[in-house]
């Protein structure tokens, strides 16, 4: 009889969304180039280096290609020993003509409400959807997965796609992602190839991230 194929090793996947900035909470920048982190995320970064320089070996760190996600992979990359590598697929979602307006007049928007009530069905103007920024985030996990089986990385994107990501692997329709909140330097581990994904902890804030593991 045949032997049954080996199944490939998990991988863990830490999901960190990007610092503060002096936007953060007050702007949409999305994709607009020129964002740096701010003293504060400065700060947050390397505490979450620290937190990550403690899981045991890190493969390999990623980033999307704006300034504040490689700003905060840089001390990230360092504490574990790796370089910075750039992924697009896990750039922010694309605002379009959005992009750069304030919070606070984007919520008095009649569109506001579905975008928070059933973003599945939302495109931004001249952008990107909910749903087409889901599939690219979990398409760009997946392959950075097959890239490290049995290994651990890191992803430092931004919050919709990494609440996206969690929703996709907590198996939640997409149209209750707003209802995951991702803070900045915050850090989602998910286990990736033992069948189903097993999320490990939501923006997790704290210190020792080493106990964590699958049940």
């Amino acid at each position: 009889m045949a032997s049954r194929p080996t199944p490939p090793k998990p991988t863990v996947v830490f999901l960190v969304r990007h610092g503060q900035t002096a936007t953060t909470g007050k702007l949409l920048p999305g994709r607009a180039p020129g964002l740096h982190l701010a003293e504060t995320g400065i700060g947050q970064a390397a505490k979450a280096a620290a937190r990550l320089a403690g899981v045991g070996d890190v493969a390999a760190v990623y980033a999307s290609p704006l300034e504040r996600t490689r700003e905060t992979a840089a001390p990230i990359a360092k504490a574990v020993g790796r370089r910075v590598r750039i992924d697009k697929g896990l750039l922010e979602c694309e605002f379009g003509e959005w992009t750069g307006r304030k919070l606070s007049e984007l919520s008095k928007l009649p569109e506001w409400k579905t975008v928070q009530g059933a973003p599945s069905t939302f495109r931004f103007p001249g952008g990107e959807s909910f749903t087409e920024m889901q599939t690219r985030i979990c398409t760009a996990i997946g392959r950075l997965v097959e890239r490290h089986p049995g290994e651990r990385i890191v992803c430092v994107s931004h919050a919709d796609p990494i609440k996206a990501a969690v929703a996709q692997a907590q198996g939640i329709h997409l149209d209750l992602f707003q209802r995951i909140v991702i803070s900045p330097c915050s850090i989602t581990p998910i286990v990736y190839g033992a069948g189903v994904p097993i999320v490990l902890a939501v923006n997790s804030t704290g210190d020792d991230l080493s106990t964590l593991a699958p049940s």
